[in-house]
């Protein structure tokens, strides 16, 4: 049987998914712990495999055409899959990074950074431009560098709890990429990354035991034909408008985060 409650929570974050492209698989880690009292680990390895199997869905129904920027995507894997390939071995083994308290913390800290990078996003890209076009040659050297870096620090959010490769690697792309990322790139780029990214995360929480099959069942029956909607009601509504509503409901969740575990 199908728990109503998951189903629904499954659901809205599908919706957010659908609509918005990125940031809206913020909403699932605490909400599970927040709301249904989710053990932190178990919370944040289910939502690696959710993540995974709602973008899966969420990239075909908003880019089957193909808009990635393969270049780009291999540069952010250089840093994200070997950091985070290290942070699943030191949760897993109980290492201080996976200690209930600071999981909870740190979880609460990135919902918010979220929700900031998706209001601040519109004057990072204008920055990232005005650098790009002042100093093209001295900006283009180290793209890379600063690419492989960035991807290394989400790997570490997105292993330690399963947030940050949407909106913030979207902010990222957007700051370091102002030239050649177009929104539908943007999206595809982003998710392309992301996609394989909670992959290998979560086959470390999966061979540690930590996913919870039933629960995630529950919350794709309800995410998958919520993101189809989603992205179709994407086409008639202000993209930018939804950004900033996610962004309100992410900060919000992020300070009851911090307060609870204060």
């Amino acid at each position: 049987m199908i728990d109503p409650a998951h189903a629904g929570l499954g659901a809205l974050t599908g919706l957010a998914i659908g609509l918005t492209g990125v940031g809206g698989g913020a909403f699932m880690a605490p909400a599970l712990i927040l709301w249904f009292g989710v053990e932190p680990h178990t919370a944040i390895a289910t939502d690696l495999w959710f993540a995974v199997l709602t973008k899966l869905v969420a990239v075909k129904a908003h880019h089957g055409e193909g808009q990635v920027d393969w270049q780009v995507v291999r540069r952010l894997w250089w840093g994200s899959v070997p950091v985070a390939c290290l942070v699943v071995l030191l949760v897993g083994h109980g290492g201080a990074l996976g200690k209930p308290g600071g999981l909870i913390a740190s979880i609460g800290v990135l919902v918010i950074m979220t929700g900031l990078g998706l209001l601040m996003a519109p004057h990072l890209l204008k920055v990232g431009r005005m650098r790009r076009l002042g100093r093209p040659e001295r900006f283009k050297a180290v793209q890379p560098v600063l690419t492989v870096m960035g991807g290394a620090g989400l790997g570490f959010c997105v292993a330690l709890t399963s947030i940050g490769a949407g909106a913030l690697g979207s902010v990222l792309l957007l700051y370091l990429y102002p030239l050649r990322m177009t929104p539908h790139r943007l999206v595809a780029t982003d998710i392309a990354h992301a996609i394989p990214l909670a992959l290998v995360a979560g086959l470390g929480y999966l061979w540690a035991g930590k996913v919870d099959g039933a629960l995630l069942f529950d919350l794709l029956a309800g995410s998958l034909p919520a993101v189809l909607v989603g992205s179709v009601l994407s086409r008639s509504i202000p993209g930018r408008w939804m950004q900033i509503l996610l962004a309100i409901l992410l900060l919000v969740s992020g300070m009851k985060v911090l307060k609870g575990v204060a």
